[in-house]
């Protein structure tokens, strides 16, 4: 009874092997393996423009489809808060360098009470020591002797004082001219701030605002890139991406030139996983680019891992499973190489006459 279940299980394998239609052989030819990714035109250097205060949108000096020099205006916004701030700032600077400086300096004042003390000084100075040397040839009283030794060590006293206090306020008037000229010019920066300027010589491609309308720091007002460079973004499967290096060949399709092939070089790897895509990005130059590209040309790209000018190959679809054929002798465990869409490379198991058969789908 196993016996005649057996010859049932095999008898369509049999059947199908006696089917000439479906046998081949293995062939010798080149053979290429690629990475498939899917393929986004971007300008080279895109980046997002926001607006580093809130106001409103006053002026639009471009429009989309301009170019633009680094430097140049983009958007104008206008508020008037930062203009007062930055007029304070202003006259709080030149405030604290009067008080340093002008002729209301509040140091001068010190210097005259120090030349003030520096003659009571001298004064008491001379006094004292003339007192003194009476009072050695016990010529005087002790008494007007102490008065004039107590007025000679106050006035040394209210001299030193006098000395460290213009120190002291010299030290903070110093500071807070510093600290009005910084005010001064983060107020003139916040007001700077107001004219959006491009960062790159290149091109506008959007404007997310209308002129009127709210601007504030957490929505991009404009997009601008490059004009003369463009990149291909493409999406790898994270399967396939610890086979890519940067300078393998890139061949890319656009839906906009129909099945023309454009050649390319991988250029850029980024390092992280889109976790809802389950993707990576990398970025593929342009050989010899279109003449005309825009931001958002899609299409396909082909990125080269590995090529053969001769090898071994069967077609994709003799494949059972991962490492097996249909041959006379039944399924056959071969090794396998360098694999594309239509043709898998053979190491080894069968060679150029064994003959192998399409498996039943």
């Amino acid at each position: 009874m196993k016996y005649f279940l057996l010859t049932l299980l095999l008898s369509p394998i049999l059947f199908s092997c006696s089917d000439k239609k479906d046998m081949a052989y293995p062939e010798r030819m080149p053979l290429t393996e690629s990475v498939y990714a899917s393929a986004t035109v971007q300008p080279d250097s895109l980046y997002q423009v926001y607006s580093a205060v809130v106001g409103i949108l006053d002026k639009i000096w471009v429009e989309e489809g301009d170019k633009v020099a680094k430097g140049d205006p983009i958007l104008q916004i206008i508020n008037t808060s930062p203009e007062l701030n930055t007029e304070n700032a202003k006259l709080a600077l030149q405030l604290a360098r009067e008080n340093y400086s002008g002729n209301a300096a509040v140091l001068s004042g010190i210097k005259d009470e120090i030349q003030a003390a520096e003659l009571k000084l001298k004064n008491d100075s001379i006094n004292y020591f003339r007192q003194k040397n009476l009072w050695s040839q016990n010529i005087g009283s002790k008494l007007e002797y102490d008065n004039r030794k107590l007025a000679y060590e106050l006035s040394q006293n209210n001299l030193s004082l006098l000395k460290r206090k213009y120190d002291r306020t010299k030290n903070e008037l110093e500071t807070q001219v510093m600290q009005a000229e910084n005010n001064y010019k983060t107020a003139l920066t916040n007001t700077n701030d107001f004219t959006i300027t491009s960062k790159i010589n290149g091109k506008v491609y959007a404007l997310y605002k209308n002129q009127g309308e709210i601007v504030n720091t957490m929505e991009p007002v404009a997009a601008v890139g490059r004009s003369d460079k463009f990149v291909v973004e493409l999406l790898v499967d994270e399967v396939d991406i610890v086979k890519l290096k940067i300078g393998q060949a890139v061949f890319i399709t656009l839906d906009s030139y129909n099945s023309k092939v454009f050649e390319g070089t991988l250029d850029k790897i980024y390092p992280r996983k889109d976790e809802r895509s389950q993707t990576f990005k990398v970025e593929a130059l342009f050989k010899d680019p279109p003449a005309t590209l825009y931001p958002g040309l899609s299409g396909e790209g082909n990125i080269i891992i590995a090529e053969k000018e001769e090898t071994l190959t069967i077609p994709k679809e003799y494949v059972i499973g991962e490492s097996h054929v249909l041959t006379d002798d039944g399924e056959t465990e071969i090794t396998i190489g360098l694999q594309n869409l239509d043709r898998v490379e053979i190491l080894g198991g069968i060679d150029e006459k064994t003959a192998i058969y399409k498996p039943e789908q």
